[in-house]
């Protein structure tokens, strides 16, 4: 979650369809599996991913729907344990960490949700490691054990959790998820700790070494798919750019325009794919030259007020990516309320790293391939 602030601002302020699982037998590969079921041919027009590596008897497709809150928040479930404890969170591209609350927790953010016990869980390992992690205006304390963890059907035994023993302040007190689990590369993981999803590649229980993320509007159907790419949730073709910096998912934006000219990123600017962020952050002149653009005015709490009634007339605003258009139109950049309209773009003035958050991704399904260190966009359905 590479712009907590901004996320959790949001958060004061404001299932659908599933892949085909095919059935893997002992010994046989993805592609045998998938030729005998005669669907190889149709996979292979859809996906262009090689599908060649060996798999193991428990490697499969995952669906894990996703609660969209106020188009502010995006949260699945999740089990911790022996027998299982059920817990709520935010799948985050822009972090890499598993954390929870756990008993040992008397902070208010942890009073008002769940908490892990470990004693209830029998095949709970205490690591005795500390952990510590500090987000924008939010952090975390606390100790880091092994347990099984299940997103959806894969199971996912010997996991590094984090166990929260302090959450300073408020601002996860009123979040309406218990915790993080973190989808960014290892090397943004704490010390001692290894990501869900590596995790998972590492013991092949996925069938394919990428995942990929639909967020609706408005709704239901938002869907995190681990292990395949659901064409259904798209329309066109996937355009893949390549991870620049294999720590965030990290690629470059070649320019912002609108109207054709350019008004941000000019000479190309590096951006990160980040489901943790509700907004689209941008250095602070630049996004100042977009409000100026779409005729967006100050407002109060650092937002930008839009004018609900000047939609239809306000520009696109374009991102190009790898010579590839992306257009968000007023609908997807505008944060519309019973009475008021605001603007998605928000200014970071400590940073000129892109943030594409909720407000990109919901326009474009998004792929997170770690086989090929690629991401990949196509237009949403």
């Amino acid at each position: 979650m590479r712009c907590l602030v901004v996320f959790l601002a949001v958060l004061t302020l404001c299932q659908g369809t599933f892949v085909t699982r095919i059935p893997l037998h002992k010994g046989k590969t993805m592609r045998q599996a998938l030729k005998e079921n005669g669907l190889l041919e149709e996979f292979l027009k859809k996906h262009h991913y090689s599908i060649g590596r060996k798999y193991s008897t428990f490697s499969e497709v995952a669906n894990e729907p996703l609660t969209n809150y106020l188009d502010c928040q995006y949260f699945g479930k999740i089990t911790i344990g022996t027998p299982p404890q059920e817990f709520t969170v935010v799948f985050d591209t822009g972090s890499s960490d598993l954390w929870v609350p756990s008993v040992y927790c008397n902070s208010d953010a942890c009073q008002n949700h769940q908490r892990f016990n470990p004693s209830k869980s029998s095949t709970f390992q205490n690591m005795g490691q500390s952990l510590s992690i500090q987000y924008g205006t939010g952090s975390m304390q606390g100790f880091l054990g092994y347990d099984t963890v299940t997103v959806s059907d894969i199971v996912d035994s010997h996991q590094t959790v984090g166990l929260s023993t302090q959450e300073p302040g408020d601002v996860f007190t009123y979040s309406e998820f218990d915790g993080i689990l973190g989808l960014a590369y290892p090397s943004l993981a704490s010390e001692y700790s290894v990501p869900v999803f590596d995790n998972m590649m590492n013991k092949q229980l996925v069938a394919q070494d990428l995942f990929s993320v639909y967020m609706s509007r408005n709704g239901q159907g938002s869907m995190l798919t681990l292990g395949a790419i659901d064409s259904s949730y798209y329309t066109g073709s996937l355009h893949w750019v390549p991870v620049t910096v294999q720590e965030y998912w990290q690629f470059t934006v070649d320019s912002i325009t609108v109207d054709g000219v350019v008004v941000a990123c000019d000479g190309g600017c590096q951006a990160i794919l980040d489901t943790g962020t509700s907004l689209l952050v941008g250095p602070g002149s630049d996004i100042l030259n977009i409000q100026k653009a779409i005729g967006a005015t100050q407002g109060q709490y650092g937002e930008y007020d839009i004018n609900c009634g000047s939609l239809s007339s306000m520009p696109t605003v374009v991102f190009e990516i790898q010579g590839r258009q992306y257009p968000l139109p007023p609908s997807a950049y505008t944060n519309q309320d019973q009475s008021s309209c605001t603007s998605g773009f928000q200014g970071d003035n400590g940073s000129q790293q892109w943030i594409l958050g909720d407000v990109f991704i919901r326009e474009f399904y998004s792929v997170f391939d770690r086989a090929n260190n690629r991401v990949g966009l196509a237009k949403a359905i």
